[in-house]
């Protein structure tokens, strides 16, 4: 078996072989840490790396395996962590030049969870500066490349992690989501990425605190997506929004014969690219193939939807930002400083609208919901920007239309408003460029195991990336 083939070996394949004898985590993380070294100066996906200690802890989870003691859910596996969230005694960025020498006080609570079922976090992975774009580039840390086609970006703000995936630089990874931080670079880079509903899994205050907000799993297949969100998901005793009882999702599903599934190309108001809008028709056929019917609806929502996202997000994340403006501004980023100056303007009565907003969006989403078992878009409307895109100076075309450069060319922050669905993005397929598409599968309420579903079929009959030379990137 090569370097490669083992990089790029789906998780749980690597655990079935770790409890067979067949494979060693040492073997593992060896070839591992030597494909982040043969791709870091192209892909640039990584910040901090831990490696040795990494190697130590391979070591010890290869012994477990061979004394037949007893190992946990993710023991031996490599983990790239994003680079925001905590790691006791060890340094987080948060893609920043304001806190690049900062050192964990705590572990929090999704990476301890981690860490205690034997996952090895040998990196951190790269984001944009506190995480708050939709590509992935700092001051701190370099520009961050798509896989695919280094030209591109591998989206933001967990870039980090789906080009890590899509390199073959770790076996999963985590991710958040305020605007769509999992799921947009899930799409560029042709993994899976899911957001789980609001609550549905931990993390760190105030932003636990913010309905936007979402840590989840980023995976080059969906069992390996479960394998990762059933370590992470389930109530917290220092996060008050975390659900009882916690949900353990099954690794195998029913066939959807039968489903009705929604579908909608634009919701509403996107320009879609004519490269993405092929690629998601193709994967309604997919859909129907297995034996659902699939029906485009009309979700009567307009450009009213991006603008209260964006008035939101402006409201609470940038504002939290804003405090660093008067002493840190001139170390920030370009993008970092526009966005905490907007949160500045931003009044109580742009809040209050954008709740507005999204509860007439749910009133027609969740009627559809109740007649049709999913609902399926695009994840990006446009596969990927330039890898060096900066919204505050650059302009973004869509059908020879201009549109927001923030979030206009993704389709994912509606979600976030309606963050009580679960919503899983998979790969539909590549454009002229390499870069990849993806599709949003879109739940009920609290129906994570629906969208799983959903995806585990639609993987089934598409077949998975990544299994061969011809399904990986060229690096």
């Amino acid at each position: 078996m090569t370097d490669l083939d083992l990089c790029y070996m789906p998780a749980s394949e690597a655990l079935r072989l770790f409890k067979a004898k067949k494979l060693s985590p040492v073997e593992l993380m060896q070839a591992t840490i030597r494909r982040a070294e043969a791709t870091r100066s192209t892909i640039n996906c990584l910040t901090f790396t831990h490696f040795d200690e990494a190697m130590d802890r391979a070591r010890k989870a290869e012994a477990k395996y061979a004394s037949g003691a007893r190992t946990g859910a993710l023991e031996g596996l490599p983990i790239g962590i994003k680079d925001e969230s905590y790691i006791k005694d060890k340094p987080t960025s948060h893609g920043s030049l304001l806190s690049k020498d900062a050192i964990g006080g705590h572990t929090s609570t999704m990476n301890e969870r981690i860490i205690k079922a034997g996952g090895i976090v040998h990196a951190r992975t790269a984001t944009p500066e506190f995480s708050c774009a939709g590509f992935t580039w700092s001051r701190r840390w370099g520009v961050t490349r798509n896989p695919w086609n280094p030209d591109f970006t591998p989206g933001g703000s967990s870039g980090g992690a789906a080009a890590a995936l899509a390199s073959g630089t770790s076996s999963i990874a985590s991710g958040s989501d305020i605007a769509g931080s999992i799921r947009i670079p899930a799409s560029a880079c042709g993994v899976v990425g899911f957001k789980p509903p609001y609550g549905r899994n931990p993390d760190e205050p105030p932003f636990n605190l913010d309905f936007y907000c979402h840590t989840g799993p980023l995976a080059r297949n969906v069992r390996d997506a479960i394998l990762l969100q059933n370590v992470m998901a389930g109530p917290s005793p220092l996060d008050i929004a975390t659900l009882r009882p916690k949900l353990r999702l099954p690794l195998d599903y029913k066939p959807i014969k039968g489903w009705k599934i929604a579908f909608s190309m634009d919701l509403g108001s996107f320009e879609v690219d004519a490269e993405v809008r092929r690629n998601t028709l193709a994967a309604c056929d997919v859909f129907r193939s297995l034996g659902a019917t699939v029906e485009e609806v009309d979700l009567g929502w307009g450009d009213e939807v991006l603008k209260a996202g964006m008035a939101y997000l402006e409201h609470l994340f940038g504002a939290s930002l804003s405090q660093l403006l008067k002493q840190h501004g001139n170390d920030m980023t370009s993008y970092a400083r526009q966005f905490a100056e907007d949160g500045q303007k931003s009044k109580a009565t742009d809040f209050v609208a954008t709740l507005e907003v999204a509860a007439r969006m749910y009133q027609t989403l969740g009627p559809l919901l109740e007649t049709y078992d999913a609902l399926i878009c695009p994840t990006n409307a446009l596969p990927a920007v330039p890898a060096e895109f900066d919204h505050t100076r650059d302009s973004v075309e869509i059908n020879g239309k201009q549109v927001n450069p923030s979030l206009g060319w993704v389709m994912t922050t509606p979600f976030n408003m309606l963050s009580r669905c679960p919503v899983l993005s998979m790969p539909s397929g590549r454009a002229a460029s390499g870069v990849p598409t993806g599709i949003q599968i879109v739940g009920r309420t609290y129906c994570d195991a629906d969208v799983f579903r959903a995806a585990l079929a639609y993987e089934t009959a598409q077949g998975q990336w990544y299994r061969n030379t011809e399904t990986r990137p060229s690096l």
